[in-house]
């Protein structure tokens, strides 16, 4: 344990490499005493709101936003590097050679990611902000085995994810309480690295996770202006986009981008969270079971009507619209799986270049030429289509919350198939891997959280029984190593996938273990 040099300030970790700054640790004290309480209303207020869900509220457009959606207004313009966003990458922060990999696989962006593909371990979390820095300095390097990683000459643009505001990193405390780790995690970054980024001709560009209402993007966006004038940074310097990820920010697009609008750099389909969320909010209700998780595509009724809405909403106010993850992972050994896979990724992102969005997600460097054809072929010259104004698209409520209308069944199959991603991945996620490679697709904690949450639901709406889901764990366990971690693991997807209580999520319960195994 070590006391930094701002005043009500502990680190209960080492840094020997002196990555926590007095400065970085100052704004983030000073962030955390201005800020903290409001995000702990805003939480309280998520847990209301549930309430209200389970006892039947449905969500609606607000009544009290009309004006803003009415108003005649406009995001402020983006810098010029943020103008082509057509295929971005993404890849845990705290891992050296994928940095590395994902600033070399020409994609125009790189997401590196502080939160779903990033297992909070310290290690990652200060190493990762180590990586990022030297990497905005072009230093980064790694020597292994095989080969030595540097960056080639042109690289993608760096935004930054933040982890949600849910979550607290507690291995640093300011006035004897935990901070927030998504104030430690954007604190940090921009203090240790605004003005490299602006000598660089960039800037501080984010991504901002799991937001559930345009209270929370005005928390942000209060964040934002409190450190631009700490740091002295021009109004605006800061760029972020948001994840549309949950069910009810779907409702809340445009005043989410009205109150960022100084900041806005778009929105982003973030559709794994976004399935997730539905389960999680209307778990209680018979009409919002899903089929297997594979079924349930971006050409679903409640998903398209989602995507479509969110590029309509984008172009209206001038802000990019982001599609959603080709999470595939390319097989060296196996052609036939690779063809298969491959044409339903070019078909997904054919529809997204086709359906208006400025540009899309992979998680893997194969698939960066993959995607880059497609929407190549509609951008053609240009950066990308805001011009396109989708005024052909009405979206109402009901269209949103039309989960009753997917298609598909509930199998053995599809519950294997839960069980053994869920407990795989919180298994890697234990021993420090946010982003793990399981079945040649890139799993990360919304992936998972899908996979534990349909067999809660499935369980809780006797679609399947609950002796049928103990049996198929006990399966899948004997196939995996007899070790703590992976008795940890199972332990862990037991309690999130069949407790009584619907566990919020599983990473709350995992964060717990993971920090006594550190």
């Amino acid at each position: 344990m070590t006391s930094a040099a701002a005043a009500g300030v502990r680190v209960l970790a080492p840094d020997p490499d002196g990555v926590l700054a007095p400065d970085a640790l100052a704004l983030v004290a000073e962030l955390e005493r201005e800020l903290g309480e409001r995000r702990r209303e805003l939480l309280r207020a998520r847990h209301e709101r549930q309430e209200r869900l389970l006892a039947g509220e449905l969500p609606a457009f607000l009544e009290e936003t009309r004006a803003v959606r009415e108003g005649d207004w406009r995001v402020a313009p983006v810098p010029a590097d943020l103008l082509d966003r057509r295929v971005e990458i993404t890849g845990p922060a705290g891992d050296r050679k994928m940095v590395i990999n994902a600033l070399n696989s020409g994609a125009r962006v790189f997401m590196a990611d502080f939160e779903d593909a990033n297992s909070p371990t310290w290690r990652n979390v200060v190493g990762g902000q180590q990586n990022l820095t030297d990497a905005i300095e072009r230093t980064i390097s790694l020597e292994t085995a095989e080969k030595r990683y540097t960056l080639n000459e042109e690289v993608a643009v760096l935004l930054v994810r933040p982890r949600g505001w849910h979550l607290e990193e507690r291995h640093v405390e300011i006035d004897g309480r935990p901070v927030s780790a998504s104030l430690f995690d954007f604190g940090v970054y921009l203090a240790r690295n605004a003005e490299r980024l602006l000598e660089s001709g960039s800037g501080p560009y984010f991504y901002l996770p799991k937001l559930e209402s345009h209270l929370e993007a005005r928390l942000w966006n209060d964040a934002f202006c409190l450190a631009q004038e700490r740091l002295g940074l021009p109004r605006g310097t800061i760029k972020a986009t948001v994840l549309v990820e949950t069910i009810l920010a779907a409702f809340e697009m445009e005043e989410i981008l009205y109150e960022l609008r100084e900041h806005s750099s778009g929105l982003n389909a973030g559709r794994w969270d976004y399935i997730f969320s539905v389960i999680k909010k209307f778990r209680a209700r018979e009409e919002f079971v899903l089929p297997d998780r594979a079924q349930v595509t971006m050409t679903v009724p409640f998903m398209r009507a989602y995507t479509e809405l969110l590029v309509r909403t984008c172009h209206r106010r001038g802000a990019h619209a982001i599609g959603g993850m080709a999470a595939f992972i390319p097989s060296r050994r196996d052609p036939a799986v690779n063809e298969v896979a491959l044409a339903r990724v070019r078909e997904d992102k054919r529809r997204e270049a086709g359906d208006g969005f400025d540009g899309t997600w992979v998680a893997h460097p194969d698939l960066v030429p993959v995607a880059l054809a497609e929407f190549d072929a509609v951008l053609g010259e240009r950066p990308n289509q805001l011009e396109r104004l989708r005024e052909d698209v009405s979206v109402e409520a009901a269209d949103l919350l039309n989960v009753a209308a997917t298609p598909g069944e509930i199998t053995e199959g599809g519950l294997r198939t839960n069980v053994s991603v869920g407990i795989r991945y919180i298994a890697a996620w234990l021993q420090g891997v946010g982003a793990a490679a399981i079945d040649n697709l890139m799993e990360d904690a919304a992936t998972a959280e899908i996979s534990r949450s349909q067999v809660w639901q499935w369980v809780r709406h006797k679609r399947v029984g609950r002796d049928d889901v103990c049996r198929i764990i006990a399966e899948v366990a004997r196939g995996l190593p007899d070790d703590e971690v992976h008795r940890e693991a199972r332990a862990l997807f037991e309690q999130v996938a069949l407790a009584d209580e619907f566990v919020e999520f599983l990473t709350l319960p995992a964060y717990d273990r993971l920090l006594e195994l550190e």
